[in-house]
């Protein structure tokens, strides 16, 4: 009788060929699309007119840096409903109705006598340049020429009124426009508050607007401030002295500095910057991997610790640690968020989850000269198109 296994077998991968070529995408990591993230910040801190509300507080109060947050994340969410109510409500109440007038105060809640408005009504300029690079990135990438404009006036705006040149160090980001030159030569500055990326993309799309000169005295700003290696939340720049540790927080890092290594760890790897940040920041990454933990309070002067920091602190540090190549506590760190994840009605520790979602092959990441580079408008598109 004649062996007919082999014929058997070469039918079988014949069929397999046939299977394969008919199914191309089922070798394929299939892309995830949408932000599960976005979708659970905003049921726990957007309201149904787009103020993020900070629940844990008193006053229950609306920060512009808050609206600027939302603002991005609704962006890398492809949500164009969530990015106007978040734009319209920061205008009608934060800005006096006309952002072409007025940049967005920094807080806004209920007043000691009940009624709700802006508590402090001096500008954050952190916030306005989120908002600013929000507004640009949702000009070019859903191509609504409105956007575009009104970035441009609040950037214009930011230059005029929330910049100084400072003896030594050149044109400068003021945190506010109002309260940061105490005396005559002396400056309080906020390292936190320069993300370079933002930075990078302006000066791209205004290159003789003194966005560039921004860059140069933000890097220096960055690095300078932490001369040991760890970044403050405040610190003082003072003519003929330099940086020097901050009068009112006596050179601590803590709930702000905590944002330095996260807009570090978001840097492309091409970009020239990043690896002299990553360089003076080193010790901070070894800090970490040597206990497992980030601290909440450091002494920037010397490195010592005090407290370990909430979850949200150990979500902000890993993309830090993952371009200062310290995979063993990028793991340690993940362990901790498994077993104690960042609370749900955390507003900070929520947005510093998200932003820490951008690496890799998350809902977004910054190119080397600062665009924005959305999952929605790249691998999500390319899947729809197929």
């Amino acid at each position: 009788m004649q062996d007919r296994r082999p014929s058997l077998l070469a039918a079988l991968l014949v069929a397999l060929i046939l299977l394969t070529a008919a199914s191309p995408v089922s070798a394929a990591v299939p892309v995830v699309c949408g932000w599960p993230a976005w979708d659970q910040f905003k049921a726990h801190f957007l309201s149904d007119d787009g103020r993020v509300i900070d629940a844990s507080t008193p006053r229950r109060h609306t920060v512009s840096e808050g609206q600027a947050y939302a603002l991005f994340f609704a962006l890398v969410a492809d949500d164009r409903a969530s990015f106007e109510r978040i734009l319209t409500w920061t205008e009608n109440n934060l800005a006096q109705g006309d952002f072409t007038a007025h940049l967005p105060a920094w807080q806004w809640g209920r007043r000691d006598d009940g009624s709700w408005g802006v508590l402090d009504d001096n500008p954050a300029s952190d916030a306005d340049l989120w908002i600013a690079y929000a507004l640009l990135e949702a000009g070019r990438l859903w191509k609504e020429r409105r956007y575009a404009v009104l970035s441009a006036l609040i950037a214009k705006r930011i230059l005029a009124e929330e910049t100084a040149m400072l003896p030594g160090l050149g044109l400068t980001l003021l945190p506010g426009p109002n309260g940061f030159h105490p005396a005559p030569g002396l400056w309080r500055l906020n390292p936190s508050y320069v993300p370079l990326p933002l930075l990078r993309r302006l000066a791209d799309e205004d290159p003789e607007a003194g966005w560039g000169a921004l860059l140069t005295s933000s890097l220096q700003l960055i690095t300078g401030a932490a001369p040991s290696g760890y970044a403050p939340d405040w610190v003082q720049y003072q003519a003929q002295r330099g940086f020097q540790p901050d009068a009112d927080t006596q050179a601590i890092g803590s709930y702000n500095a905590i944002r330095v290594y996260l807009w570090a760890g978001l840097m492309d790897a091409a970009d020239p910057a990043r690896a002299r940040i990553v360089d003076t920041l080193r010790p901070m990454a070894r800090a970490v991997a040597r206990s497992g933990d980030v601290p909440e309070r450091v002494d920037t002067r010397n490195g010592s610790t005090q407290g370990a920091g909430p979850p949200g602190f150990r979500a902000a540090m890993r993309p830090f640690l993952v371009v200062a190549d310290e995979a063993a506590a990028v793991d340690s760190l993940a362990q901790r968020l498994t077993a104690q994840p960042v609370d749900a009605d955390a507003y900070y520790g929520q947005a510093l989850s998200l932003f820490a979602q951008g690496r890799g092959k998350g809902p977004f990441r910054f190119a080397v000269d600062g665009r924005l580079l959305t999952q929605w408008n790249t691998e999500c598109a390319a899947t729809s198109a197929r």
